[in-house]
Formats: structure tokens, C-alpha cells, sequence
């Protein structure tokens, strides 16, 4: 102010607003960068937490998958002795019919002699 009086200049009073303008301009510019960072710096820390669960998500998808492959082999290996077991149901079940047959035709035969021992003796008396 006082160089201003002293030169009459008017123009060194504008040219410190000016200055102070062009200040207040960079400074509203570096804060709304700083905001601008703030913002990227919470987002790329949402990303890593993103990547974080992902991660995790994969790896416990991991060990479902190797369970599923090792129900799937054990399937297998049951399905297996289910179809040897069948077979050898088949073959107990035939064994069986042949028993019970000749079984039958022995106590027919057992029965027929016995009748013809009942009728001899009931024929002779």
C-alpha cells in the first residue's frame, strides 16, 4: 500500500490481488487433486479387498472341486462292487431255484414211495 502511494502506481495493488487470485485458484485446484487422490486411494483399497475375496472364494471353490472328484472316484469304485454283487446275486439266486427243484422232486419221489408202500401194505392185509 505504501509503494502504491509512493508511486502513484495503482496497478502494484491490482497485480497483488491478482497474485492472491491465482493462489487461491491453485489452491482450490490442489485440494479438489487431493480430494480426486483420496477417492483412488479408498477405491483401490475396496479393489484389493475385492481381490482379497475372490481369492479366498477360489480356493474354497478348490477344495469342493477335490472333494467332488474324490466322491466321484469313490462313486465309481461302489458302482463297481454294486455290478460284482449283482452277479453274484444271480448266481445265488440261480443255485437256489436248482436246490428248491431238486428238493421238490425228492419229496415227490419220498411221497410216491411212501404211497406205494401204504398201498402195498393196505393191498397185502
Amino acid at each position: 500500500l505504501e509503494e502504491m502511494l509512493e508511486s502513484g502506481n495503482p496497478a502494484i495493488f491490482t497485480s497483488g490481488i491478482i497474485d492472491s487470485q491465482i493462489s487461491k485458484q491453485a489452491l482450490s485446484e490442489i485440494e479438489g487433486r487431493h480430494k480426486d487422490i483420496v477417492r483412488l486411494e479408498s477405491s483401490i483399497k475396496e479393489l484389493h479387498d475385492m481381490f482379497m475375496d475372490i481369492a479366498m472364494l477360489v480356493e474354497n471353490q478348490g477344495e469342493m472341486l477335490d472333494n467332488i472328484e474324490l466322491n466321484v472316484m469313490h462313486t465309481v469304485d461302489h458302482v463297481e462292487k454294486a455290478r460284482e454283487e449283482t452277479k453274484r446275486a444271480v448266481k445265488y439266486q440261480g443255485q437256489a431255484r436248482k436246490k428248491l427243484i431238486i428238493i421238490i422232486v425228492v419229496v415227490v419221489v419220498l411221497l410216491g414211495i411212501l404211497a406205494l408202500i401204504i398201498g402195498l401194505s393196505v393191498g397185502l392185509k
